[in-house]
């Protein structure tokens, strides 16, 4: 194999696959890049063999063939050299030449037949969204996702595509982020799969770096879905299991509503967070007409109390809450101001942005 491309042909590339790199080394191959080399084309495969993300770029290739390098490195050495610099890479045996200038580097490589591919994806079913869409949803729901919970099917993000609507849910069992889009997408079958964490992670990423008006292809089977954003594809495997019924859990009985400036909100939140339990992050909203009072303490006997103005003429009521929570759902708020709709100490909180009600945020009470 041998090519000579501009450092930024290499790196960018590089860069929209490293996430996928397996970061533990289990499978010392993991931690390597596939490059794969035909007729004026240059793929770059990452996979941890739960999701793979695999890109391609136009190349004058000199000699065919395929090889696996260290990623890191690779990436590491693209990174460091000069923005105009010119790269020339050749592999022979099990050894990989890369030079720029007056700078070479010479990296083992790893067998191509111990690095797994992902087999075609059979029977798809093809959407068709747009990057716009697509990156809304997730941005606004990807900080509820579950982190390592023991329901599994928490660790992930639930996604529904039907007929004119793209919906995004996501919830650790403590909160719950709902999104929703209009969409031109017909799925022939409506779609509902539970994307794993990483791979949303990795999917925003890429879809934050992408045109709004960018297409975006999704392929769709029973265990995995495939998704090509320009000259990148990303596959994951799908979480098998039952994500629980997130309308029972969106309160619609709240008798108490106030609308409040969200970045008010937000300092008064964050400056009371300051003197709150480190361990369970608990501050009390005490509600009277015209007036939200935000109180915090830890066991050093200090306290934090806050006073803000607000729309709110109804009965007083007080309700505790994990702070961290509020602040994950005021720093998605895209809205100036935020409409928070309360029933009493013992039920959820419900948040949505003052004019828009395609995005809906649950906040379990606390008891303090």
């Amino acid at each position: 194999m041998k090519f000579s491309a501009q450092r930024e042909q290499l790196l960018t590339p590089l860069q929209h696959v490293f996430g996928a790199v397996e970061k533990k080394q289990t499978n010392p191959v993991l931690g390597n890049v596939l490059l794969q080399a035909s007729d004026g084309q240059l793929t770059i495969t990452a996979t941890d063999t739960e999701i793979e993300v695999q890109a391609k770029v136009d190349l004058h290739i000199d000699a065919l063939g395929e090889v696996t390098v260290p990623a890191r490195k690779l990436l590491d050495i693209c990174k460091y050299l000069p923005d105009t610099a010119r790269v020339d890479f050749d592999s022979s045996a099990d050894k990989v030449k890369f030079s720029s200038g007056r700078s070479r580097f010479t990296l083992a490589t790893l067998p191509v037949a111990e690095f797994p591919m992902v087999e075609p994806l059979s029977d798809a079913q093809m959407v068709t969204l747009t990057a716009e869409e697509m990156y809304q949803c997730i941005r606004n729901t990807a900080f509820s996702m579950a982190q390592q919970d023991v329901r599994f099917y928490l660790n992930g993000m639930l996604l529904e595509i039907s007929t004119e609507k793209l919906a995004c849910v996501a919830t650790d069992g403590h909160r719950l982020a709902y999104a929703q889009c209009c969409t031109d997408a017909s799925p022939e079958t409506p779609v509902r799969v539970i994307i794993p964490r990483k791979s949303i992670t990795e999917l925003q990423r890429l879809l934050s770096s992408a045109d709004a008006e960018d297409t975006v292809q999704l392929a769709i089977t029973p265990q995995h879905l495939q998704i090509f954003i320009g000259d990148v594809r990303l596959t994951t495997k799908l979480i098998d299991g039952r994500f629980p019924d997130y309308n029972r859990v969106i309160p619609l009985n709240g008798d108490k509503e106030l609308l409040i400036d969200s970045a008010t909100l937000k300092q008064a939140l964050t400056r009371a967070s300051v003197l709150s339990n480190e361990k369970y992050r608990g501050v009390r909203l005490a509600l009277k007409s015209g007036v939200l009072t935000i109180s915090s303490n830890n066991p050093d006997q200090e306290e934090a109390i806050d006073e803000i103005e607000v729309e709110y003429t109804g009965e007083s009521a007080e309700i505790g809450f994990n702070v961290t929570y509020l602040l994950d759902v005021l720093n998605t708020l895209e809205s100036e101001n935020a409409r928070i709709l309360l029933k009493d100490g013992n039920s959820s909180a419900l948040v949505t942005p003052e004019q828009n009600s395609d995005s809906k945020y649950v906040v379990m009470p606390m008891r303090l």
